[in-house]
């Protein structure tokens, strides 16, 4: 049995913990804020993600939270037209063997502490932010927290997100970089939102150097709205207030219905998306990243959660019976498993905010043109190496 210790409490951290710990590990997960809790707004899960939830024991607790999926719907927000939908309901859930779903982050989040917090195997220690890693001639990791405390283990995964300190001291890479993209989000009262919105789709209206997002979270309680402006922001935002006149401000021109769906809007806040080119590494010895911390990517593909999902259940499936001396070799394996997928999506989520959502004139012109014969078989086919559940090593 080795002791791995996880840098982070959020959704990759916790799945990295129970992956580890179903292996037959012991591990501690340190988290930097003084409680485990999942701040946000809603996220999707496509199938690749239920199956890896499943194997970490916890998908049946996020699919009675979650909101079940019928359409992915693109409209255009200038005219109101529907440019294309992929209906993922039925047929959908039988190609790919599980649903296309949206929760809030707590909904997810949730079922995975409760299921750590169980696991006699798993400790979880909140108010420890790391400052300082090392791997000594032995092979054991340590690191220390803020506030003095030190703790020893065989492994070191860092989990602890986009701006992973983690990572910072492994591979001294910098920052992450803002890629232009300001996005304002905001939740809505489903009882505020008119009954025809009020729908199992995701719904998408696409503008030139912009776009809406929104669906159902909570239960159907809410409304998820997310607005993205390609306004060139390069200081990095999170989570900062905004005023509901300068958002409406800033999305001229929209149709009727989204436009509504905007005026809606109340308690806006403001981020300045960031993400990473694909790294040649983010292993080294005995410590190694997951999710975020590995491989930052934007949220136009939908698969940063399930991607740490993935990460997770891979690490799990190589670390079986290893003992610390096996550590290094074992990690390298689990990067490489990784790195071509995650890279790929990463560079996909870029090419889908400049492509597919935020083309002008002719080359939206472009864009609907390619759209348009696509069937639902085709449109499932382009999703399918997306969607499908990876094998595990």
């Amino acid at each position: 049995m080795i002791h791995a210790l996880v840098a982070g409490g959020g959704i990759g951290g916790l799945a990295a913990a129970l992956a580890l710990a179903s292996a037959g590990h012991r591990v501690t997960v340190l988290e930097r804020q003084d409680a485990f809790t999942e701040i946000g707004a809603g996220i999707q899960i496509a199938p690749n993600g239920f199956a890896a939830l499943d194997r970490l024991g916890v998908g049946r607790a996020v699919r009675e939270r979650a909101v079940l999926v019928e359409e992915l719907r693109l409209m255009d927000a200038v005219t109101g037209q529907r440019l294309t939908a992929v209906p993922v309901g039925e047929r959908y859930r039988r190609r790919f063997g599980n649903p296309y779903a949206v929760v809030h982050r707590a909904d997810l989040h949730t079922p995975l502490l409760d299921a750590c917090r169980s696991h006699e195997r798993i400790r979880l220690l909140a108010g420890a932010e790391l400052t300082a890693q090392s791997e000594d001639r032995h092979g054991r990791v340590t690191v220390t927290t803020a506030d003095g405390r030190r703790y020893e283990g065989d492994l070191l995964v860092g989990a602890d997100g986009i701006r992973s300190t983690v990572r910072a001291r492994l591979l001294g890479d910098g920052p992450p970089r803002p890629n232009g993209h300001t996005i304002f989000r905001t939740l809505l009262p489903i009882d505020d939102v008119p009954v025809h919105l009020n729908s199992r789709t995701v719904t998408l209206w696409a503008g030139p150097g912009y776009h809406l997002v929104h669906y159902i979270v909570a239960g159907g309680a809410s409304l998820n709205l997310a607005a993205v402006l390609d306004d060139g922001a390069t200081e990095a935002v999170s989570g900062r207030p905004a005023e509901r006149h300068t958002v409406l401000a800033r999305f001229p021109g929209l149709a009727p219905t989204p436009r509504s769906l905007l005026e809606l809007g109340r308690d806006w806040r403001r981020w300045v998306l960031c993400d990473r080119d694909p790294a040649d590494r983010w292993t080294g010895g005995r410590i190694t990243l997951l999710g975020d911390a590995a491989h930052p990517m934007l949220q136009y593909a939908a698969q940063g959660a399930c991607q740490a999902l993935e990460d997770a259940v891979t690490l799990g499936a190589l670390l079986p019976g290893a003992t610390p001396a096996d550590l290094p070799a074992r990690l390298t394996r689990y990067e490489d498993s990784r790195r071509e997928r995650t890279a790929r999506i990463q560079l996909l989520s870029r090419r889908i905010g400049t492509d597919l959502y935020h083309p002008a004139d002719a080359a939206a012109r472009t864009r609907d043109e390619l759209l348009r014969p696509l069937t639902e078989d085709r449109l499932h086919d382009q999703l399918a190496w997306l969607h499908t559940a990876q094998p595990v090593p």
